[in-house]
């Protein structure tokens, strides 16, 4: 996923960025006033998160779905980009500050365990407060699991989809159903066949990124990392697959490579390609093309072949919510979350139009709003169709060195594709990890 800026799938077909700035208000406050750090007991919370249009939008509606049955509750967002957030919670536990903090802060799902991890002491433990995780996709959940413990509420949903040009694929016989439940060899093969008959490429991806090989290793139940949080790249069988089956792809012509975020977007926008596979969140970026209505439809990934445990769906991005030790009320902070995010469909319901925050919450697929026809996805309830996705995506170990090992990874995939030896590559990268860890 691109480190600065993602783009987030919205009814409306617009793009956000996660690391915004602006001001947005709050239930009843200003987003940017009021006290940092967490509130004094009461009926009040402080919750830091970083987008306007997106999850700021989205704790405010569910303020106001809490205030129906707690008119005396008050929330105070506090507009805090990404980046500033992980500096905060860095220095207030290194300097024994945690008192600092607010009493809920969103956290970026691949970077969640290595918080909790690293400030244990940070966090309240979730497990019996009441909240039921049982109700959310379990790779969601498991991102924000550290022993055995829930630390975090789930809440957009990052379900990877593959999405085509319906109208490129009929050029070359082809319909979005061949794409379904397929393998990566099939998915070559129709790609090749394709190529040769619209010349486009059926894929794009951006060049020293190692998203396409993250989204295949865990679609396969596959991870960098051993329970232990140990590197384990040396002679893991699914990391290696990955690794032949991406450099296949580039010298077949079916993926391209470009060389930035805002190319990789326009191969979508500008009809250069066929295709793409990547985190829901993308579809916003594609319905940027207004053009392009009706001629889009998506299905699910395709698997590794020969693979034990391989499947068809994956996850790229996405957030969840924690409660920090900072808290003075935890009670509220629980019975809150319990109430909005991990119980109420009709929460969901209302932030989905304006925000397009697609959620993990099972029940929500069973929505009306959520089933209702896409007229720009070929009129296919899409909403519900990625919910579904997220329910059976294969969880991702991702421990305190996860973006060490993605950029370790993303490098190797570099030297691959352009001539070097795979096995020599995997274990340059897992060397790279060990050093980053003192080992």
């Amino acid at each position: 996923m691109k480190k600065k800026i993602v783009s987030l799938l919205l009814a409306g077909a617009m793009a956000v960025s996660l690391t915004a700035c602006g001001n947005s208000g709050t239930a009843g406050q200003a987003s940017d006033g009021g006290k940092e750090g967490g509130a004094k007991g009461g009926n009040e919370l402080t919750v830091w998160c970083w987008d306007p249009a997106f999850n700021v939008y989205a704790m405010n509606e569910a303020a106001k779905v809490y205030q129906k049955d707690h008119p005396d509750f008050k929330l105070n967002v506090v507009e805090t980009p990404w980046a500033d957030i992980q500096t905060k919670l860095t220095t207030a536990a290194t300097s024994g500050k945690l008192d600092s903090l607010p009493d809920i802060v969103l956290l970026q799902d691949n970077a969640f365990q290595k918080n909790v991890l690293t400030y244990p002491d940070a966090f309240k433990d979730l497990s019996g407060s009441g909240i039921d995780f049982t109700q959310f996709a379990k790779a969601k959940t498991a991102y924000s699991v550290v022993d055995g413990k829930n630390y975090g509420v789930p809440f957009d949903n990052g379900a990877v989809v593959a999405c085509y040009r319906t109208d490129v694929l009929e050029q070359a016989g082809y319909k979005v159903d061949d794409f379904k439940d397929i393998t990566w060899s099939k998915y070559q093969q129709m790609g090749e066949e394709i190529l040769a008959k619209t010349g486009k490429p059926l894929l794009s991806c951006q060049a020293g990124e190692s998203d396409l090989i993250m989204m295949m290793l865990q679609s396969a139940g596959g991870s960098l990392f051993d329970k232990e949080g140990k590197p384990s790249m040396v002679g893991n069988d699914k990391l290696k697959k990955v690794m032949e089956t991406y450099a296949s792809l580039v010298k077949s012509g079916v993926l391209i490579e470009v060389n930035d975020w805002d190319q990789y977007v326009g191969t979508l926008t500008n009809s250069t390609v066929g295709g793409t596979i990547n985190g829901c969140w993308i579809m916003a970026s594609i319905q940027t093309a207004e053009d392009q209505s009706g001629k889009w439809a998506i299905t699910n990934m395709p698997k590794l072949e020969g693979v034990d445990g391989a499947t068809n769906y994956s996850n790229n991005g996405g957030s969840s919510w924690a409660v920090t030790s900072a808290c003075k009320n935890p009670d509220l902070a629980y019975d809150f979350m319990a109430k909005t995010f991990a119980g109420s469909t009709s929460f969901y319901e209302t932030i989905l139009p304006k925000s397009g925050a697609l959620s993990t919450y099972l029940p929500a697929a069973q929505s009306k709003v959520y089933g209702e026809p896409q007229e720009f996805f070929g009129g296919a309830p899409v909403y519900s169709t990625i919910t579904d996705f997220a329910s059976k995506i294969p969880s991702n170990n991702t421990g305190v060195y996860y973006y060490e090992a993605r950029d370790a990874v993303a490098t190797a995939i570099t030297n691959v594709v352009g001539g070097a030896d795979i096995d020599a590559e995997i274990k340059t990268a897992e060397d790279t990890v060990n050093f980053a860890m003192g080992k």
